[in-house]
């Protein structure tokens, strides 16, 4: 499974705004400007998230979006599959062996698992809990 830059911007704005909870609404623009991104691309990827639950509005002069609920609620599942449709590696088919069917249903159930257990709070405070000394380091 490919997460393209919708999931991938729509967890940077979920992000954002979780980082920002508390302080008010967030306008796109800001958000779009720390962390470099297209405003447009954005709004194009906000208003499916506010049609899921994810986030409000605010209008007014210092209007903006704010999370709809606590970032200990809202998990990373919720993000992709409102931008990426549902979890899943591959289209099963009904002529694929066996072993190869269960093979994609593990990859499947495995990723669900990972994004399912994983709150926006969690991806919020990884960098508090996990400093990373160089990137592309990779510890197996």
């Amino acid at each position: 499974m490919k997460i393209s830059t919708k999931g991938r911007y729509g967890l940077t704005i979920m992000m954002a705004l979780g980082k920002n909870s508390g302080d008010g609404p967030m306008s796109l623009k800001a958000i779009a400007k720390e962390y470099d991104l297209s405003e447009h691309y954005l709004e194009q990827l906000i208003a499916p998230l506010r049609n899921a639950g994810l986030v409000k509005s605010i209008r007014g002069a210092y209007g903006g979006y704010v999370l709809a609920k606590s970032p200990k609620d809202i998990t990373a599942a919720d993000i992709i599959r409102v931008l990426e449709g549902p979890i899943r590696p591959v289209e099963v088919m009904d002529d694929d062996d066996p072993a190869k069917r269960e093979l994609w249903i593990k990859i499947k159930d495995a990723v669900k698992d990972v994004l399912e257990s994983t709150s926006l709070d969690d991806l919020i405070h990884f960098d508090e809990d996990h400093q990373v000394q160089d990137p592309y380091m990779f510890y197996i």
